[in-house]
């Protein structure tokens, strides 16, 4: 009857809205969620949830605990069942939306696999690079364009519009940015299918590509 239970919730629970680096079969939460089910350490999982929401998280290791004892195949189901309540639990804490578990190895672009990289090194330096390589190039690139359209005559305003096409988005992406280094990171984030199919992880609030 356990397990009948367990895969009502299941069902349930897999039928939710399912989206993330912290989404993926290979991200901190569900690394955070397998060493707590090895362990039997809950303790692991619930710094990535809200206080409020401890109790659920608790209960729901509980159970996963009871039914993984009783068959390999359990033992899959109700691991898979703990992941997708951690996560959606700590995307909702997030004021982020849930679109579900993603697989491992998805391409996340550089830098957030640089950023783990730093954090697990102890240090910075490889990730201040990346950004700094990134900013310069992107600024010269967007600097370039508008210089090539700067010296236009006054009496070609056709000329002038191509300018003012250039400056626009160049001034944009140094508001970008400017802001980015300096704000407070918000938000959480979201995935998006580009052409070729793959799913690649991007800021909601900031995206610097979308200014080139």
């Amino acid at each position: 009857m356990l397990f009948t239970a367990f895969l009502v919730i299941l069902g349930i629970a897999v039928t939710t809205p399912v989206s993330a680096h912290c989404d993926t079969m290979d991200g901190p939460v569900v690394k955070a969620a397998q060493e707590a089910l090895e362990t039997g350490n809950v303790n692991l999982v619930l710094i990535w949830v809200p206080e409020k929401d401890e109790a659920q998280i608790k209960e729901a290791f509980n159970n996963t605990i009871a039914v993984r004892k009783l068959s390999p195949e359990a033992k899959k189901l109700a691991d898979m069942y703990f992941f997708e309540t951690l996560v959606r639990v700590h995307r909702a804490g997030e004021g982020a939306p849930y679109t579900g578990l993603k697989p491992a190895g998805l391409d996340m672009g550089p830098a957030i696999p640089a950023a783990d990289e730093a954090l697990e090194t102890g240090s910075p330096d490889k990730l201040v690079k990346l950004l700094t390589d990134a900013t310069e190039n992107g600024t010269r690139e967007e600097f370039s364009k508008v210089m090539e359209k700067k010296n236009f005559s006054a009496d070609n305003v056709s000329a002038g519009r191509e300018y003012v096409e250039t400056y626009v988005p160049f001034i944009h992406y140094v508001e970008r940015v400017y802001e980015a280094a300096t704000a407070p990171a918000e938000g959480h984030y979201i995935e998006a299918d580009n052409e070729s199919g793959e799913i690649q992880i991007h800021a909601e609030e900031t995206k610097m590509a979308s200014a080139k």
